[in-house]
């Protein structure tokens, strides 16, 4: 349900960036510092909004991959803690009986 709220509100703000760009079609001078250009003010929004994208997306797949990182990490700590705890664990079918769990030192 929350992808198809976010296709619909990406829908309709695509919608609204395209009718203020279809408004907005006189040239303008557009300065990059080392050269000036006029381009039509519509290829500047459009422009503008397709470069946000790919930087929203490109953030989007790189958290993705990192989260993934994070669940595999996780997933091979959880495992090797439970192997480790079936061994002390009386009810566990590869319980080793008759090895006690060493108890801390309470030295003070």
């Amino acid at each position: 349900m929350k992808l198809q709220w976010s296709l619909i509100l990406g829908l309709i703000f695509a919608l609204l960036t395209a009718v203020f760009a279809v408004i907005n079609v006189d040239p303008v001078q557009v300065n990059f510092g080392f050269d000036q250009i006029e381009l039509p003010l519509i290829l500047v929004i459009l422009g503008c909004a397709v470069i946000g994208g790919v930087i929203v997306g490109s953030y989007g797949i790189f958290r993705q991959y990192k989260l993934q990182k994070q669940i595999k990490v996780l997933n091979a700590e959880l495992s090797k803690l439970r192997d480790a705890g079936n061994a002390f664990d009386p009810l566990s079918p590869n319980a080793q009986h008759g090895r006690l769990a060493e108890e801390p030192n309470m030295e003070r």
